[in-house]
């Protein structure tokens, strides 16, 4: 039981990489704080999990309301604050910056970016306090490159990757870790979030061809234990995580 006695909260626990980090964290003894919008699938998640044995916590939000997170994280601290915070949440409905989906770039400024750095004002000033804790920032291959169509989004998740290595500087003095994780290709709900038909057949017909080996989300939650389960005096800052026939 590699993490009893510490308190997790996962963003995006409804589905996909935050789902299977729950269940990892929880099977490692953790209590696990549940995060998404969708109310229904966090219950599901959270009535398995206890099935088994774990202590859960529902806290349904929308990451990108400052108001809700500034709230959530009151709750959180009432609770004895947060040890470990995983910030999956994201949203990728990518296209060509010629069509000027403006409503989708704000979209993923506003949960990839912001959505991030509240969940991070949430729980960092508790953690520092306590002079412990651990912050994983899951964003993408995109924090290192891009590709057309994906501008924003790759934008967003460049900023993810300079926000956590500032971080991490920062969090020396106050014991606080600080992890990016940057999957490649994950078997997930994420190219549903593309509004651009176009695009998302062809995102969907490139991760799910015939020659698509894509990573899953445990493989991902194997690579958040990783980083936890190091000792103190070990932060891994960047894991870099590809399918191993993904050549971009």
């Amino acid at each position: 039981m590699k993490f009893k006695g510490k308190r997790a909260w996962v963003t995006g626990a409804s589905s996909g990489i935050g789902q299977a980090v729950a269940r990892s964290l929880a099977a490692e003894g953790a209590e696990v704080v549940l995060s998404a919008r969708r109310e229904d699938r966090l219950q599901a998640l959270a009535d398995e999990l206890r099935s088994q044995g774990a202590q859960v916590h529902l806290e349904p939000v929308n990451v990108s309301d400052r108001a809700a997170m500034n709230t959530l994280g009151e709750r959180l601290a009432d609770l004895g604050g947060i040890d470990i915070l995983i910030n999956n949440a994201g949203t990728m409905p990518i296209s060509p910056i010629i069509n000027g989906r403006v409503d989708e770039w704000d979209q993923m400024i506003d949960v990839n970016i912001k959505g991030v750095l509240y969940a991070i004002h949430a729980v960092y000033s508790g953690m520092a306090d306590r002079k412990q804790g651990h912050i994983i920032n899951v964003s993408s291959i995109a924090a290192r490159t891009t590709y057309p169509s994906a501008g924003v989004y790759a934008g967003t998740k460049h900023a993810v990757r300079a926000i956590s290595e500032t971080l991490r500087k920062e969090a020396i003095r106050f014991g606080v870790r600080v992890t990016d994780i940057q999957p490649g290709s994950v078997d997930t709900e994420l190219p549903d979030s593309i509004g651009h038909e176009k695009i998302r057949a062809v995102v969907k017909s490139n991760m799910y061809g015939e020659d698509a080996a894509m990573l899953k989300p445990v493989d991902i939650a194997n690579a958040v234990v990783y980083a936890l389960e190091q000792p103190e005096h070990v932060d891994v800052g960047e894991l870099l995580i590809w399918p191993t026939r993904q050549e971009n």
